[in-house]
């Protein structure tokens, strides 16, 4: 095991499990934006508070989200790591490899990894406790459709959203995880060696406009609670 540990903690290994992360991350980002679509319903949050339900209750989806919260936080740890051991080793030189690395939205994001994943970190916290935790406390009323109760997390939703200062923080935030997925998407496919002259510049495509839909998508939600917008 101790090669393994070895391999784990080299630059090459972070690297690694950095860009599986990641993958995962992305994934699971559509799978979330699917689900918070559906606050756009003007049905007084049924099928959001049904999907919660699910998303909460069923064993399975249980146990990929012990995985899903492990990943972040080793995600969040190995880009740490890295951040700091490159700022390290560019010493003396950090000014001049900074200037070239910074051209362009991918080059910000790669030379201010650690400040960028340090805010999205604390926009996650944040996030999680305002929703999961409430939903983990009991502290949210029940709302019953078809005969099954349910939390109504929806109250918690309409709640944060309808505060514009709340808005303008998770909207900043989305700016913020499209700039990190600008960078991060094409990244990890590359560290994983999946790199070809006819593909490559099909997944820099593909990443590009998932870094910018989906955290649009996801910042679009909140400001049209806001506005009272319904579909």
């Amino acid at each position: 095991m101790s090669w393994f540990t070895h391999f784990l903690t080299s630059s090459i290994g972070k690297k690694l499990v950095m860009s599986l992360t990641g993958l995962f991350l992305i994934l699971f980002l559509v799978v979330h934006l699917a689900g918070n679509l559906q606050l756009l319903l003007a049905d007084e949050g049924m099928k959001f508070n049904l999907y919660a339900h699910f998303m909460t209750t069923n064993p399975l989806i249980k146990i990929i989200s012990i995985g899903l919260y492990a990943f972040i936080l080793i995600h969040a740890i190995q880009g740490w790591m890295l951040w700091k051991q490159n700022k390290s080793a560019r010493g003396d030189q950090g000014y001049a490899v900074k200037v070239t690395r910074t051209k362009g939205t991918s080059g910000f994001a790669s030379g201010n990894m650690g400040w960028l994943g340090t805010i999205i970190f604390v926009f996650l916290l944040l996030h999680l406790y305002q929703f999961w935790l409430q939903m983990k406390m009991d502290a949210l009323p029940y709302a019953t459709y078809e005969g099954v109760s349910v939390k109504n997390l929806y109250v918690a939703v309409e709640a944060a959203f309808n505060n514009p200062i709340y808005v303008a923080v998770y909207v900043v935030s989305m700016i913020i995880i499209g700039i990190h997925l600008w960078h991060g998407f094409q990244s990890a496919f590359q560290t994983l060696g999946l790199n070809h002259k006819k593909y490559t510049p099909l997944i820099k495509t593909i990443g590009k406009i998932y870094a910018i839909l989906i955290p649009a998508a996801f910042a679009i939600i909140p400001i049209f609670f806001l506005l009272g917008i319904k579909f």
